[in-house]
């Protein structure tokens, strides 16, 4: 009964009439949304209509949430399971979001706590996901990687990549996959091009693919992300293999939207 209920819910919030200024934030922030095609866009509208009433929002460090906030957030993390089956993000009930960025406070710890490793200071945080909490999020960062994607750097992929990452309990750079062959091509081509990120960071050597991605296994997937929505010809360029099988786990073919609908940045 509450499945029907859900699924009903949604089928009324996805026939619901798309707001125009809505539309128009998208135009205007979302810089992919014009290599879509007329049925893309139409599906990632009617996604981010249940995504937008089925997330529970917050405002935080007296950020007034407006609806350009949220359907920004929306369209981008929408965006990345356009080709997916899903379920709207199951494990995200709740978004974040600060005005900029967010220094979290200093730990201490407990007496009874365990520390194996010299406390640091506080890092300051463009975004964070949580396995069993919300995304957290920073809007003049989001509004920034939106509009310029030639940086590669995109806080909502990232983040939601995690999300994705996340969906068969552990964030470990492989989100569930098809099939065994999938998995397979996905730990050969993932763990080599890991591998020489990390190889080619620890000698200081300028990357393609940001740094950061060489931390671990999670963070390389979503830096991965990141490029493959961002700078999608770049990396078909630069690491066809990866490319590839990103584009099989998503389901969508950036550099063909862009080629399609840019020929002059081919």
């Amino acid at each position: 009964m509450f499945h029907w209920l859900r699924d009903h819910r949604r089928a009324e919030a996805r026939k619901r009439p798309f707001p125009p200024e809505w539309e128009a934030f998208v135009r205007a922030n979302l810089s992919h949304y014009c290599v879509l095609d007329d049925a893309e866009r139409a599906e990632l509208r009617a996604m981010m209509q249940v995504f937008l009433e089925e997330k529970l929002w917050e405002g935080c460090g007296g950020l007034d949430l407006s609806d350009e906030i949220r359907v920004t957030i929306a369209a981008q993390a929408c965006l990345l399971q356009l080709g997916l089956p899903h379920d709207y993000y199951r494990n995200v009930e709740s978004i974040l979001v600060y005005p900029s960025t967010v220094v979290p406070p200093e730990h201490h710890p407990g007496v009874y706590e365990r520390v194996d490793s010299p406390v640091g200071a506080p890092v300051p945080l463009l975004g964070q996901a949580f396995a069993q909490g919300p995304v957290i999020l920073v809007w003049d960062a989001v509004l920034h990687g939106a509009r310029h994607p030639e940086q590669g750097h995109n806080v909502v992929y990232h983040e939601f990549a995690h999300k994705l990452d996340m969906l068969d309990g552990a964030a470990d750079g492989t989100p569930p996959l098809a099939d065994r062959d999938q998995l397979a091509e996905w730990v050969a081509v993932c763990s080599r091009e890991f591998l020489r990120l990390r190889r080619l960071a620890e000698k200081g050597h300028k990357t393609f693919l940001d740094a950061y991605g060489a931390k671990n296994e999670a963070e390389f997937f979503a830096v991965a992300t990141e490029e493959f929505f961002d700078r999608p010809l770049a990396l078909q360029k630069h690491a066809p293999d990866l490319y590839s099988v990103l584009s099989a786990y998503y389901r969508q073919d950036p550099a063909g939207r862009v080629k399609r609908t840019c020929p002059a940045e081919q």
